[in-house]
C-alpha cells in the first residue's frame, strides 16, 4: 500500500513560509482507499495550510482524534463548517471529558470546544472507541487503552479531568489513541502527544500487532522530562530498533536535541508542511 503523510500544522515553521504554525498538530494521511485526518490542531490554521499545499480536504472520509486536548481538537468545528462530505469520526469514549491543568492554585481549561450534543446536532457519524485495537481498513489500526509497563514514564500531575462539579482527579489519559499503518518494513506509528508514555504505547502496539515499528511521527511529550527519563527513553528506542523519528510538537527542544545526537540521520525535525512518502 502506498500512502503519504502530510503535516498540515505543527509548532514549527518549515521551508514553506506561506504556512501557518501553532502549538498544535494535524496530519493528512492519504492512502489508496482512504483520506484521513489525524487531529485538527488548535484552530483553523491547518485548513489554510491545506489550501497552500494543494490539498483538497473536501474528500475527507475519516477523522481520528488522538485525545481530548484543545491543541488536537480545536480545529474540528471549523472542519465541520468547511466540508460537506460525510466522514466517520473515531474518538475515544473518554475524550469528551472536561480536561484541565492545575498549577496548585488555578485550573485552566484544556479540553474540547465541542461535545456529544454538537456531534449529534451535526449528524456526524461518530465511533466512540473502547477497543484495545481496531482495524479500520486493511493494515490501518487504531490502538488505545495502553498498558503501563515502564517505571520511568510517570503521569504528569498537573493534568486533571472533571469527574463531577468542583471535583477533579488526575488525568490518566485513558482517551489517548494512535494510528498505526502496516508496511513491508514495519509499522508507521502516528502519535498525538503520548501522554501515557511513548514507550508504553509502542510496546503495547507491538504486543497487539506482533509487528515491529519502523517509523514514529508526532509528539512524545518529553517537553518536561528530566535527562534521566530522556536517557531511558532513548535506550528503549534503541532496543525497539526504530529506523526513523519524525517527532516534535510536545517533545521539547532538549529531548529532540538528545534524540538527534543519539540517532543522527534517523531523526528529522517534523515541521509544518513536511510530507512523508511510503
Amino acid at each position: 500500500m502506498r500512502f503519504t503523510i502530510t503535516t498540515l500544522i505543527e509548532n514549527s515553521k518549515g521551508e514553506h513560509l506561506g504556512l501557518l504554525n501553532e502549538h498544535g498538530l494535524s496530519f493528512l494521511i492519504e492512502t489508496t482507499n482512504r483520506t484521513m485526518l489525524f487531529d485538527t490542531g488548535k484552530s483553523d490554521g491547518y485548513l489554510h495550510n491545506a489550501v497552500q499545499l494543494g490539498k483538497d480536504l473536501s474528500n475527507i472520509d475519516t477523522v481520528v482524534i488522538s485525545h481530548g486536548h484543545y491543541d488536537h481538537t480545536g480545529g474540528f468545528t471549523s472542519l465541520v463548517d468547511h466540508i460537506t462530505s460525510n466522514f466517520k469520526l473515531y474518538i475515544h469514549k473518554n475524550a469528551l471529558q472536561k480536561k484541565y491543568s492545575f498549577d496548585g492554585t488555578h485550573y485552566k481549561y484544556l479540553g474540547n470546544s465541542f461535545n456529544n450534543t454538537y456531534l449529534a446536532d451535526n449528524k456526524i457519524e461518530t465511533h466512540f472507541i473502547h477497543e484495545d485495537i481496531l482495524e479500520i481498513d486493511k493494515g490501518i489500526y487504531i490502538v488505545s487503552n495502553f498498558e503501563r509497563v515502564t517505571p520511568f514514564e510517570k503521569a504528569d500531575p498537573r493534568f486533571c479531568v472533571e469527574k463531577s462539579k468542583h471535583k477533579h482527579v488526575l488525568d490518566g489519559f485513558e482517551d489517548e489513541m494512535i494510528l498505526a499503518i502496516d508496511t513491508p518494513d514495519g509499522l508507521v506509528v502516528v502519535l498525538g502527544c503520548s501522554h501515557p508514555g511513548v514507550i508504553n504505547m509502542l510496546h503495547t502496539i507491538m504486543k497487539r500487532t506482533g509487528k515491529s515499528i519502523h517509523t514514529i511521527i508526532g509528539g512524545t511529550h518529553l517537553v518536561h522530562a528530566d535527562d534521566e527519563r530522556i536517557r531511558q527513553t532513548i535506550e528503549s528506542f534503541k532496543k525497539l530498533d526504530i529506523q526513523r523519528f519524525g517527532i516534535s510538537h510536545c517533545t521539547g527542544e532538549n529531548a529532540m536535541h538528545q534524540i538527534k545526537e543519539a540517532f543522527g540521520d534517523k531523526y528529522f525535525h517534523n515541521t509544518t508542511g513536511t510530507v512523508l512518502f511510503f
